[in-house]
């Protein structure tokens, strides 16, 4: 076990550490003058046992993993499941939390992210060779393995959840080597599936409002339509170096509700400037690459597509909640990974990064995989 924490390559736990300590400012710059320091000593609190959690995990033999793969992908339905019960709690129009003692929260969805990027690594990676291409009769299985979670937060409803889930599984299923025709066919349901919640009453009206009023303001204009506004208001008037932290006056007057967690990129382009914001997006930006990267030299089914899905996950989340700061994307409750206050997706993105080590334990780079040398006969 030592030699496997020697072998780790912590660059991304670097990255994903300085990203937290980053996202702890800014939350504290976005609640000191109304909850003080609690809220950033919290998010750092959720960071430590993140932190904890993914060392646990480089410890962890890829090959456990895959074995308690159905049994970590039942737990995480069994969470959003439990959110469907009288146990789960509606939030801003959406059941999909836990509360738990100690004035804690549990949001079930972040967790079924890990569940789901084994779940999928398992199926696709059974029984096969290094290179060889899934048949229907992995690709079908994985398609299902993914819909159930996605059912299950659609009935929350948790668009942007479902959304990742989805992404993150295409990601993987084309990352496996199946056809392009079911990845295709992937996109083209994704799509429909997004039209269905919007046009069939799945969503209420004031939530379909609130999807599109990116858009067009007018449509929830005191609500996600005033939201946006400030976000990019105060994206616009951080300049190039920013007005320091804690010296925004968007940030400072209490304009942007949730601004440290749905909008936190927000404190970030105005308090840090574009050079600032950009840095961070750099340090999310290295974390996909070198995820990819793992990927790319993991000769293991298993954890190259452990890999792809974490860099699916982050690459798409990322996208996603910057792009509903600048007004590009419907605003569906994203955090951004590390920088956001929230615990469950703290965790979850941490967890993440533990996985990634175990994966790049089976990198081709450590030599364990090479046929050995033999003596041709003279």
């Amino acid at each position: 076990m030592r030699e496997r924490y020697l072998r780790t390559d912590w660059a991304p736990f670097v990255a994903g550490l300085g990203l937290s300590l980053v996202g702890a400012l800014l939350v504290w710059s976005a609640t000191h003058t109304w909850a003080g320091p609690a809220l950033a000593v919290r998010h750092l609190v959720n960071t430590g046992v993140g932190v904890v959690l993914a060392l646990a995990l480089i410890g962890v033999d890829v090959r456990w993993l895959r074995a308690t793969a159905p049994w970590i992908y039942l737990a995480g339905l069994l969470g959003l499941a439990s959110v469907l019960s009288p146990l789960g709690q509606t939030v801003n129009g959406s059941r999909s939390w836990l509360f738990l003692p100690g004035g804690f929260s549990l949001q079930p969805a972040e967790l079924a992210k890990i569940g789901l990027v084994i779940g999928l690594a398992m199926i696709l990676a059974e029984g096969r060779e290094a290179y060889a291409r899934p048949g229907w009769r992995e690709v079908l299985p994985a398609w299902v393995l993914a819909a159930v979670p996605i059912g299950l937060i659609m009935l929350q409803p948790d668009l942007g959840s479902a959304l990742v889930l989805g992404v993150l599984t295409i990601g993987v299923v084309a990352a496996s080597g199946a056809p392009w025709g079911w990845t295709a066919a992937a996109l083209g349901g994704a799509a429909t599936a997004v039209v269905a919640a919007i046009r069939v009453p799945l969503l209420d009206p004031y939530q379909v409002d609130r999807l599109l009023a990116f858009r067009d303001p007018a449509l929830d204009p005191e609500g996600i339509g005033y939201q946006t506004r400030q976000a990019r208001l105060a994206i616009g008037s951080g300049g190039w170096s920013g007005t320091g932290l804690g010296e925004g006056p968007q940030t400072q007057g209490g304009f942007i509700p949730f601004q440290y967690t749905d909008f936190i990129f927000s404190v970030a382009g105005e308090e840090l400037g574009f050079l600032g914001a950009l840095g961070l997006l750099l340090l999310l930006g290295f974390l996909v690459v070198r995820a990819l990267v793992v990927a790319l030299r993991c000769e293991d089914p298993f954890g190259r597509l452990l890999a792809v899905g974490v860099a699916s996950w982050f690459a798409f989340q990322t996208f996603q909640n910057v792009g509903m700061n600048l007004g590009l994307m419907p605003v569906t409750g994203l955090p951004l990974p590390f920088l956001s206050y929230g615990g469950s997706s703290m965790l979850a993105c941490w967890l993440a990064l533990g996985l990634l080590a175990c994966a790049s334990g089976r990198e081709r780079s450590r030599g364990s995989s090479w046929p050995v040398p033999v003596d041709l006969p003279r």
